[in-house]
């Protein structure tokens, strides 16, 4: 099974055009099932030993969302056999696990975060700090995306941000004259301090070239300390952006856009978040909406 893992997996990588990050989770989970099962022979595999592998798992503690991807990754595995090696059927096709609770994005008020981005930053390290909330915030960044960037992805005649997203996906997100201001100023800073980075360089850098995403996110937990919103990662300000956007009338469809996102659903939890805080400002706010407390 193992030869046709690495084969599944190639095909993830070149065809499908996967992050690395799903190739490997896929990786794992196949080869914990295959160690489960012990045996090598991948088409004598049942949609039994599959729910009894999700079981054991279940049973172990696991969080339904990583048991709901360990499914996904067995039913892509045996939907490529049957398309690759003309297997009769796929024996995970039909497991069936519990939805996911649907959990409302977390995000910074818009008030916390311009104040955050309005403070003095004289020292490198608050330098590197701001244009990384700046870059965040107003662009709606993933952090893979933050962190892969580098010099020549700012056009700034066309003003504008190359970005490559999930499956090396490109598309350019607008850059504001404020942001363009600060990322020159950025680079100023960052060259003085790491002469020797290779060109094009890192637009978010290191002594070394791109920052860990350890690192990203100890910039992030660290300068946004002092907001109010429970979770404080370079993805909350994603949703931050979004909300943002949303909030103050943008179309839907150009926040996908910007987002990166493929479907038009995976945007509208930000609509459902916008109506949300809308409904609970209403009922602290409203006469009669507080007698029904």
């Amino acid at each position: 099974m193992e030869g046709q893992i690495k084969q599944f997996l190639s095909y993830l990588e070149v065809e499908q055009r996967c992050s690395r990050h799903t190739v490997g989770a896929y990786g794992r989970d196949l080869r914990q099932f295959n160690a489960w099962r012990d045996s090598d022979d991948c088409s004598t595999v049942t949609p039994g030993e599959i729910r009894a592998w999700i079981g054991d798992l279940a049973d172990g503690g696991m969080e339904t969302a990583t048991l709901r991807r360990k499914a996904q990754s067995l039913r892509a595995f045996f939907h490529w056999r049957q398309k690759t090696a003309g297997a009769p059927s796929n024996p995970a096709a039909d497991i069936v696990l519990p939805k996911l609770r649907k959990h409302l994005p977390n995000f910074i008020k818009e008030e916390e975060m311009e104040a955050l981005l309005d403070t003095s930053h004289d020292t490198f390290a608050q330098e590197r700090a701001h244009i990384t909330l700046a870059m965040l915030y107003s662009l709606g960044l993933r952090q893979d995306e933050l962190l892969t960037l580098t010099d020549a992805d700012v056009d700034y005649p066309g003003r504008e941000v190359r970005v490559t997203g999930k499956r090396n996906k490109q598309r350019a997100v607008p850059l504001p004259d404020q942001l363009a201001e600060g990322i020159r100023h950025w680079q100023e800073v960052r060259d003085a301090r790491y002469p020797q980075l290779e060109r094009p360089a890192a637009l978010i850098a290191g002594p070394h070239g791109h920052l860990s995403k350890t690192a990203l996110y100890g910039v992030v937990r660290d300068a946004l300390a002092t907001v109010s919103a429970g979770r404080k990662s370079p993805h909350t300000l994603r949703h931050t952006f979004a909300t943002s956007m949303i909030n103050n009338g943008a179309d839907l469809d150009a926040v996908r856009e910007m987002l990166g996102h493929e479907s038009l659903a995976t945007t509208q939890i930000y609509t459902h978040l916008s109506f949300n805080e809308l409904l609970s400002n209403y009922r602290h706010s409203h006469p009669r909406a507080r007698k029904d407390e």
